[in-house]
């Protein structure tokens, strides 16, 4: 960052900077001195402290962690915009505790304590995503001072994963994503991705981090979510809590009917499970019912390719034992087979996201168009990650 950049920060922002750069002394630096000091630190080509102990990760080169530094910097002065430090929140609660929080532009209130746009737009609390916010933000969280929304979003909970799965999103799986303006900046529409994973649904948290880290506008993406994610003790109230949704149709009307954006992955059980030698082969998408919901909400349909989530625990069989197994502890699970992979630890693949153009709703609500719509849309994502496959030289 250049010194006439740096000079129109304020004191405060310059501190944070200085805190990130771990420059010592700066508690007691003056504006002026704290510019110079960051304006060194930044033409010193050698690599930071902090770096060195960063753990190496097999694929991932000194290269790789410049850019994710890079790309959290941009993202970090993205997000800035969106509150206003210099004004704090004048919410006071029932006990006497006030807020503090800065605003958000254009309001007079933070964004716990706003319009509930929070549920919507994915904007940090104090402006900025990083460990040293989590002081307040745990305050906010024990002293209850905001409502969850009904399907159990908890935006405290969801920044502080934001935060923390990001360090996937840029350092581990180096997420690319191309055609980000497909995705609408208000409204509701509903995101139709390929499945894969075997273990975790990381592609539903990479898309969900997409959508927050590069689109102008951080909106959520509430990922509807399998029923097994719903019925495990402590996981089902953490993934609720960080936007996600269960898996049926009234939760995918509410987030629709009040301008959301809606994350289906249609191949459900199918796709997470297939084998590594059906990789990237995008299976039926069920009888087309997010087509249905779409038109009913008359939102347009965004499909997306993603490449890396089937190479990330590499499925070498499936059993149908251990899906009894599971059916039999979880009697409303309907997984017909379970991937049996071998690394318990994620490769570290590099992970490709191509949003393609949106489909605008027809108006038309017939079962056999629908089936048509969503072969149609299955196609494309298919014909998207055929095209991406075949210039990508190695997975990592």
């Amino acid at each position: 960052m250049k010194g006439h950049e740096l000079e129109r920060r304020t004191k405060r922002e310059l501190l944070e900077l200085a805190r990130e750069q771990a420059i010592r002394g700066r508690s007691k630096m003056s504006k002026a001195e704290l510019v110079a000091a960051l304006a060194e630190t930044e033409t010193d080509s050698s690599v930071p402290a902090s770096a060195e102990r960063i753990l190496a990760i097999p694929g991932v080169g000194p290269e790789d962690r410049a850019e994710a530094r890079a790309r959290r910097a941009v993202l970090q002065d993205r997000l800035r915009h969106f509150v206003d430090r210099e004004q704090s929140c004048g919410w006071v609660s029932l006990e006497g505790h006030p807020c503090g929080l800065p605003v958000l532009i254009g309001t007079n209130a933070c964004g716990l304590h706003g319009d509930g746009t929070i549920y919507d737009a994915a904007i940090p609390l104090t402006g900025r995503l990083g460990v040293d916010t989590w002081p307040t933000l745990w305050r906010h969280l024990f002293l209850s001072t905001y409502d969850v929304d009904p399907i159990g979003l908890d935006p405290v909970i969801a920044e502080m994963t934001w935060h923390v799965v990001n360090s996937l999103y840029f350092d581990y799986f180096r997420v690319e994503v191309e055609g980000i303006e497909n995705i609408p900046m208000g409204g509701p529409a509903v995101i139709v991705a390929n499945h894969g994973g075997a273990a975790l649904p990381y592609d539903a948290a990479m898309l969900t981090l997409a959508v927050m880290n590069e689109a102008p506008i951080p909106r959520r993406v509430r990922v509807i979510g399998t029923e097994i994610f719903n019925m495990l003790p402590w996981v089902s109230h953490m993934y609720r809590k960080a936007g996600a949704a269960y898996a049926a149709r009234e939760d995918a009307r509410y987030l629709l009917r009040r301008g959301h954006l809606l994350g289906v992955f249609p191949e459900g059980e199918r796709g997470f499970m297939k084998p590594v030698w059906e990789a990237y082969r995008v299976q039926r998408f069920g009888r087309g019912g997010f087509v249905e919901l779409a038109e009913e909400a008359k939102a347009p349909i965004v499909p997306v390719a993603i490449v890396g989530s089937e190479e990330v625990h590499p499925a070498v069989t499936v059993s149908k034992r251990l899906a009894r197994l599971a059916r039999f502890f979880f009697p409303e699970q309907r997984v017909e087979e379970i991937a049996i992979f071998l690394n318990p630890v994620p490769l570290p693949v590099r992970w490709h996201l191509r949003f393609l153009d949106p489909i605008e709703p027809s108006g038309e609500v017939d079962p056999l168009l629908m089936l048509e719509r969503a072969e149609d849309i299955r196609r494309s994502i298919q014909s998207s990650l055929d095209e991406m496959l075949a210039v990508r030289t190695t997975a990592f």
